[in-house]
């Protein structure tokens, strides 16, 4: 079983639970990569490593994308921590800049079955001139909800 099915791959968290996207300006990997090798030093996970309750990749759009044609999205899993050596793509999806809107959901998917590596993450490869607005926030949950993130200063309508 993984150390904690609630990584966020993309953006941080705050001691205060306060949660901030990854801004994407270029092509780039996720500011976090999960280290799957379980606690202690065991070896590190294959596809029981993922398997069990239905897990999913999540990725949602926080500020509105400009300037790019499109955002590639994979998660990938590597023997290296940076996803340097020889990353391994089990998921992949390009995204045109007219769904890059914020609050839009890029990417909700199952985790596929595979023969995933130690270290697993996110790559943002940008297509087109690199944006200079634009942030996500990715992660893997047991629970992918179909809540819809706003931007800040949003108002409804009662």
């Amino acid at each position: 079983m993984m150390q904690d099915l609630n990584t966020i791959f993309s953006g941080a968290v705050a001691a205060d639970g306060t949660r901030t996207a990854q801004a994407i300006t270029a092509t780039a990997v996720s500011t976090n990569v999960l280290d799957a090798r379980q606690p202690g030093g065991a070896p590190a996970i294959k596809d029981e490593g993922i398997s069990g309750p239905e897990t999913w990749l999540v990725v949602q759009v926080i500020q509105a994308f400009n300037h790019l044609t499109s955002l590639t999205i994979t998660l990938e899993s590597d023997s290296a921590p940076g996803l340097a050596t020889a990353p391994v793509v089990h998921f992949s999806k390009t995204i045109a800049l007219a769904a890059l809107t914020a609050g839009a959901t890029a990417v909700r998917v199952l985790l596929p079955s595979d023969d995933y590596k130690r270290y697993i993450g996110v790559r943002y490869t940008v297509t087109g001139t690199a944006p200079t607005t634009g942030s996500v926030m990715a992660f893997i949950t047991l629970d992918a909800q179909r809540n819809v993130g706003y931007p800040s200063g949003f108002t409804v309508d009662v």
